[in-house]
């Protein structure tokens, strides 16, 4: 597993969302995940599953999730994880889940693989879901965690809502 992110037709987009967890030990926070430092770790400290919620003003495409993992955790290490999305907590699906080897690197998954017609999935909502950990671990520890679009869905988000009355407009986000 590579410690270097291949995202060379792709953009960044975690910025845009709102970020939330389930929950977190005090040092080893939210803010963690997105400082860009492989070395530093949000951990969460409580009953699982854990969750990273990520929520976006607009529907927006997300082509790959990518969180890193060090099996220098141990039993922190993420095993089962999940992918889920929609427009709210109460109409999450899952995309994709997946066992997650014990090793340290980047785990990519690229959601408009397994969605429908190859693109990539739109929602306000994403949340990823650290279902058990290695070695029957209690609390799990994720060092980053990236969100991707197309550049071609971010150029084309705006085409995509083609309505003018200020009454539509006014529902084509979320607040």
């Amino acid at each position: 597993m590579s410690r270097e992110l291949d995202v060379s037709d792709m953009v960044e987009i975690g910025r845009q969302a709102a970020w939330s967890v389930s929950s977190a030990k005090a040092g080893h926070g939210l803010e963690l995940l997105r400082d860009n430092d492989l070395d530093t770790y949000w951990q969460s400290d409580g009953p699982s599953p854990h969750v990273v919620n990520m929520q976006f003003e607009k529907r927006t495409s997300i082509r790959q999730v990518s969180f890193f993992r060090d099996k220098q955790d141990e039993s922190y290490t993420p095993l089962r994880v999940s992918i889920r999305g929609g427009t709210n907590h109460q109409d999450l699906k899952e995309l994709y889940s997946l066992d997650v080897e014990e090793a340290t690197g980047w785990v990519n998954i690229n959601l408009a693989d397994i969605s429908s017609g190859g693109r990539p999935p739109r929602v306000f909502l994403l949340q990823l879901a650290v279902l058990s950990n290695h070695h029957g671990g209690r609390d799990t520890h994720v060092r980053q965690l990236k969100l991707f679009s197309t550049r071609e869905s971010l150029m084309s988000l705006d085409e995509e809502v083609p309505f003018t009355a200020q009454e539509c407009l006014q529902f084509s986000t979320i607040r």
